[in-house]
């Protein structure tokens, strides 16, 4: 009898060229898994992931489905993927689900999280999961360009690829800006991201922090709709896809 396989998986992705499989590479966290399943299992395993993450960047709770007929136990599956897989990869959740679930089409949100590392100090033990960014920031103001972002709006100007057919528009639920020490911990939650959007956003929130682009300025950038007005894109190694929220 074939069974849906559903997935949750954490990985460190410093060293993977992104989620993704590649023809080029065998080095992606989607190509890992699936060569260790299809080992598993005597037969070709592809799964579908909620979404790519990019070459850099971490998941506390990726998620993702395969189809088999395989009569190993949930437990004996997850067991056998943790025992093969490379220690920056982990399943942590094998759950049977029903044959119409799909991990990317059912997707209702997600939420992510930026770290950010606001000194001079080096984070020894962290440095490969935040963002090093010296100089004074105004939070206040990052705050403020949070609270407009929230809301339903057209994204195009925070999307890192022109998309011409579909749509870029997307509802940001919750924009929050928290700072502990040294840290400032950006959270995203929303239905949905465009490609590098959670990067540009955080990069222009940054500017706004700086003064290199003035809050005032911020509505006119949503509504050009191009890239160029933006802030820069922060680098992948602060990001982490937190969570992926079905019905």
């Amino acid at each position: 009898m074939m069974r849906n396989i559903r997935l949750k998986i954490s990985y460190d992705g410093t060293r993977y060229q992104g989620w993704q499989r590649q023809k080029s590479t065998n080095n992606t966290i989607q190509g890992k898994i699936e060569q260790i399943l299809s080992k598993m299992t005597g037969h070709k395993i592809e799964i579908n992931g909620s979404g790519r993450t990019d070459a850099g960047v971490h998941a506390r709770a990726q998620v993702a489905n395969f189809k088999t007929d395989c009569s190993m136990s949930v437990g004996e599956i997850k067991e056998y993927l943790n025992e093969y897989l490379p220690l920056d990869i982990a399943v942590t959740e094998v759950k049977d689900v029903s044959e119409r679930f799909h991990s990317r089409l059912n997707v209702v949100g997600k939420r992510y999280i930026y770290r950010v590392w606001n000194s001079t100090e080096h984070n020894v033990f962290e440095r490969k999961y935040l963002y090093p960014f010296i100089g004074p920031l105004n939070l206040d103001k990052m705050k403020q360009a949070a609270d407009l972002l929230i809301g339903t709006h057209d994204f195009q100007s925070f999307c890192g690829r022109k998309m011409k057919k579909k749509s870029t528009v997307r509802t940001m639920k919750k924009l929050e800006i928290e700072k502990n020490g040294h840290e400032i911990r950006f959270l995203y939650e929303g239905d949905g991201f465009l490609f590098h959007m959670v990067r540009i956003l955080t990069g222009t929130l940054l500017e706004i922090g700086t003064g290199e682009i003035q809050l005032e300025d911020l509505p006119a950038i949503l509504e050009s709709k191009t890239r160029e007005n933006a802030g820069r894109t922060a680098p992948a190694c602060g990001l982490i896809l937190d969570e992926v929220f079905y019905d």
